[in-house]
């Protein structure tokens, strides 16, 4: 009877402390499940084993904490490294400032360099200072002398004989009076045409515009003439040897124009169609 007392006691005692450190070992695991929840399981789980106080019962609580671990979904990991892709067919979309400087119009390079010209008058007469030529072969020099004063320019008749190489023969060309012409008259305008036989309706047309647009530049335009033709009031020119006027009008856009004659001071300048004036020019030039 006192032998079975103590086995008794010796059985209790033994399996109290059993149970007490088996209580101990679970309420130790789940603290430590509970905390990793408590903090969000940041830390990734671990692949090396737990360390248990009790090797019997350690896989069991190991198992309930996995199972209770397992409960929180981790976040997928991101890998900064990862490019986003993009469908081929979809565009950005344009912030509204993008938006409103698109829509503004491409400003073009050229438009402060471009200038477009005022149209000429229909009509058109040049204020300038006749003077009849000095000399019956001054008449190069003295056409060249009135289309000077129309640009407000004063030349003697004299000096503009030896620049144009003026002799008892008369002065060369249209070349000569453009050269000089060029030589006193800024920005070198002028330009020399000349007429190989009769002219041709272009031809015509090029003088024509030619005229309207030295004369609304305020220029005169000097031709060398031969023949005769007649003016709109009936009168006669006839000069068989070779001549130079002073164009310095215009009437009906360039259809009429007005010459200033050195050869007669009693008649200084009268009214021819521009196709007179162009064979009248016939077979010789123009300084425009």
């Amino acid at each position: 009877m006192k032998h079975h007392m103590k086995r008794q006691l010796r059985r209790l005692t033994s399996q109290r402390q059993y149970q007490v450190v088996v209580g101990s070992a679970a309420v130790l695991v789940l603290a430590t499940g509970a905390a990793a929840l408590a903090a969000g399981v940041d830390d990734a789980p671990t692949d090396q084993p737990r360390t248990t106080a009790v090797a019997g019962t350690a896989p069991r609580l190991d198992d309930i904490a996995s199972r209770a671990e397992a409960r929180v979904a981790a976040p997928a990991p991101t890998n900064p490294s990862a490019t986003p892709t993009t469908s081929p067919s979809a565009s950005p979309t344009p912030s509204p400032r993008a938006t409103r400087a698109k829509a503004r119009p491409p400003a073009d390079p050229d438009l402060a360099r471009r200038v477009v010209a005022p149209k000429p008058p229909s009509s058109k007469l040049l204020r300038y200072d006749y003077q009849a030529q000095t000399t019956y072969y001054y008449c190069g020099p003295a056409a060249v002398r009135n289309a000077l004063s129309a640009a407000g320019i004063e030349r003697g008749q004299d000096d503009l004989a030896a620049q144009l190489g003026t002799t008892e023969m008369g002065t060369n060309s249209a070349e000569d009076t453009t050269r000089v012409l060029n030589a006193v008259v800024k920005g070198d305008p002028y330009r020399t045409r000349m007429f190989a036989g009769t002219p041709s309706d272009a031809q015509v047309e090029r003088l024509r515009a030619d005229v309207v647009e030295t004369v609304a530049a305020k220029r005169a335009v000097v031709a060398n003439v031969a023949g005769d033709v007649t003016d709109l009031d009936g009168g006669w020119h006839s000069f068989p040897g070779g001549h130079y006027v002073a164009v310095v009008g215009y009437r009906d856009n360039g259809r009429t124009v007005r010459i200033a004659d050195s050869a007669d001071p009693s008649l200084p300048a009268y009214w021819v169609g521009v196709t007179t004036l162009a064979n009248w020019i016939a077979t010789r030039g123009y300084s425009a």
